[in-house]
């Protein structure tokens, strides 16, 4: 099978095309013929930086729509021959992917594989910011960093689905402006100026819920665009930035609070309860509450001019990767 590998960090060049044999599930796996891989900025900065990598070479990926090949001992409730969507560890770049049959789901009812491909850590993450980490209520207030990117594609809909009172949105350039007025945003900001833009927005008083990817200053910042009562989440580090610290004298005076959330670290931690978010969440795409729309893909053989687009920042919703050309196979099924 084919596989795309990284034998050293560097920029999308360092992706290489490997033939690879194909894996066999042990117990509580399952192995599954890939449709379709998404491509998240997670791969990008393991690829640059070495983010979440063991040991070279190494196999990006994080989900997974496909049929599965093989199960492992073990394994209720999956059959071969089932399309399922999967989020894994790693190593979605390939013809066949194995997977633990604890994050491998069944094919939500109405969703073709190439949707399903851009659900397993986009959806889920935008729901638990917006629900279970950063418990909007109705009439709330929330503004959203990375607004065109696929988490903000999602969040900005769970947010008006949930009757925030005002979705605001932060993206890096005007032309991505539009795409996240179509997905449930009333107002798109500058990185650059988004603190005060929101002040402007809301009269002085701040957002209720900010929801934070990049880290940083972005995140200083973000801490005093906070209303009495606020909360941020942060669910990244894209700047690269020191790990960044709050305390008491930051919190106490307006009741401020500082949350976190990783979907990869819940998979780790908790596995059940990453497995009923994400039930929730698929929910949300099969009755129409969100859409993710797939902007661009590439064949798997072009990974890396999926990592060029993503990495230059103009890109918008979702990027996907096909396993296997159409004509040889449909990977729609």
């Amino acid at each position: 099978m084919r596989a795309v590998e990284f034998q050293e960090y560097g920029g999308p060049e360092v992706l290489r095309v490997v033939e690879a044999g194909v894996p066999e599930p042990r117990a509580g796996q399952v192995t599954i013929d890939t449709a379709y891989a998404g491509v998240n900025f997670a791969d990008l900065k393991a690829r640059a930086e070495g983010y979440r990598v063991q040991s070279l070479p190494f196999r990006p990926g994080l989900e997974v729509s496909g049929r599965i090949r093989a199960v492992g001992e073990g394994v209720e409730g999956l059959r071969a021959g089932q399309d399922v969507v999967a989020l894994v560890d790693s190593g979605a770049y390939a013809e066949v992917v194995l997977a633990g049959a604890a994050t491998v789901f069944p094919l939500p009812e109405g969703l073709d594989l190439r949707t399903a491909a851009t659900l397993p850590t986009v959806l889920p993450t935008a729901h638990a910011l917006v629900h279970e980490v950063g418990r909007l209520r109705a009439g709330e207030s929330v503004l959203v960093h990375g607004a065109a990117g696929g988490i903000g594609t999602a969040a900005g809909q769970l947010a008006r689905a949930a009757g925030a009172g005002a979705v605001y949105g932060v993206v890096s350039s005007p032309a991505k402006a539009d795409h996240a007025l179509k997905h449930g945003y009333d107002e798109v900001f500058l990185a650059d100026t988004f603190a005060d833009d929101v002040r402007r927005a809301t009269g002085g008083k701040g957002v209720d819920l900010l929801l934070d990817p990049v880290g940083g200053d972005t995140l200083r910042r973000g801490l005093d665009a906070l209303a009495v009562f606020g909360r941020l989440v942060s669910f990244g580090n894209a700047s690269g930035a020191e790990p960044w610290q709050v305390g008491q004298p930051e919190l106490y005076p307006y009741g401020r609070s500082v949350a976190g959330f990783s979907i990869l670290a819940l998979t780790q931690s908790a596995p059940e309860a990453l497995r009923s978010l994400a039930e929730r969440a698929f929910r949300t795409v099969a009755d129409g509450t969100v859409s993710l729309p797939v902007t661009a893909e590439f064949a798997l053989t072009d990974a890396a001019e999926a990592h060029r687009l993503m990495g230059g920042r103009t890109s918008t919703g979702k990027l996907l990767l096909r396993a296997r050309d159409k004509e040889a196979g449909g990977t729609d099924r």
